[in-house]
């Protein structure tokens, strides 16, 4: 069995029940999530080894988190504790015209504190066939992107595949140091990367020319000529129709060619978050198991869509349901 290990913050996440606005309710549903939590815990449920590191309060709120985590088939053993703060974040799902909307609080998280040298690396990565992070954890603080270095230059060093999405939120970057700073050297560490034509131009300052996916290609031929390493960029594209109603498509530049997918239409959406980490799953499931690239995306594009009928930040779906969809079954009919 292939093993995966992910690297990022786990927040607690608070929403009004369904789609009720914050001003309507007076309970807040829990869950807990995390970019990377959620490709691991997407990876798990489609068969795949998966662990998460990552920096718990050294509370009754750090242990629900690592439990929810392993009621997931997530292997926490590599989860380190300490202060007192969890990071969350509040949800207000959106619907049809109305947009959701996000509200963070994890400044001074546990997780921010995290310093180089508290995750013995080696030790972690035995074994592993894949390591990935995102754009998000070396944003957090400075002690979270050394950490994230210190894996890849692990992972980089035993030969293990590094993915990364490095979609990153400027909000995000309030240490004193900019993304163009830091992620430059963690993205030249990396292998396979999930990113849009305006992540290139903003990260490396390169002007990206032409239109919809010509102009991705052509960043894509940039970025890999800035990072040797990467064989593969992925991205995909949302068609908004509404807040409930979206479409689909995966694309990537694989060094040789473009590939996209056709279009997949989701027409009512349960819960927009954790779509691009249910992609980024399906990429690193799909290259790890089919022997074309075409396969792999339209895997990755499948598990994408899937994601938006599932409520909470991960992808809770078995690896039959998203070959089914990949395969153009989408009638959702009733399996007995």
């Amino acid at each position: 069995m292939k093993r995966v290990v992910t690297f990022g913050e786990v927040m607690m996440r608070l929403s009004p029940p369904g789609y009720a606005k914050f001003s309507q309710t007076n309970t807040l549903d829990v869950v807990y999530g995390g970019g990377e939590a959620n490709v691991a815990i997407s990876l798990a449920y489609l068969g795949v080894s998966a662990a998460h590191v990552t920096r718990f309060p050294d509370n009754l709120l750090g242990r629900s988190a690592e439990q929810f985590l392993r009621h997931h088939w997530l292997d926490t053993s590599a989860i380190i504790y300490g202060d007192h703060h969890m990071g969350k974040y509040f949800l207000e799902k959106g619907a049809v015209h109305r947009g959701s909307q996000v509200v963070y609080e994890r400044d001074g998280s546990a997780f921010a504190k995290i310093e180089p040298g508290m995750v013995d690396w080696s030790q972690v990565l035995d074994g592993a066939d894949w390591f990935h992070w995102t754009g998000i954890t070396p944003a957090v603080s400075a002690g979270a992107a050394a950490c994230c270095q210190e894996a890849i230059a692990e992972a980089n060093k035993r030969g293990i595949t590094v993915s990364a999405d490095i979609h990153s939120r400027k909000s995000l970057w309030n240490y004193g140091k900019a993304q163009q700073e830091i992620m430059p050297e963690l993205i030249a560490g990396s292998d396979v990367v999930i990113g849009s034509e305006y992540d290139v131009s903003e990260i490396f300052g390169e002007p990206i020319t032409g239109e919809g996916n010509e102009r991705f290609r052509i960043a894509a031929e940039k970025l890999t000529k800035l990072c040797p390493r990467i064989q593969k960029v992925f991205d995909k594209n949302r068609e908004m129709v509404s807040a409930s109603h979206n479409r689909i498509q995966g694309k990537l530049w694989n060094g040789k060619e473009f590939l996209k997918t056709t279009k997949l239409d989701v027409t009512h959406i349960v819960d927009r978050v954790g779509t691009g980490d249910a992609y980024a799953a399906g990429i690193i499931y799909g290259l790890l198991h089919y022997a074309e690239d075409i396969q792999a995306l339209k895997f990755a594009t499948a598990a994408c869509a899937l994601k938006h009928t599932v409520e909470g930040d991960a992808n809770m779906v078995s690896l039959e349901v998203v070959q089914n969809v990949m395969e153009g079954n989408t009638s959702g009919k009733i399996s007995r």
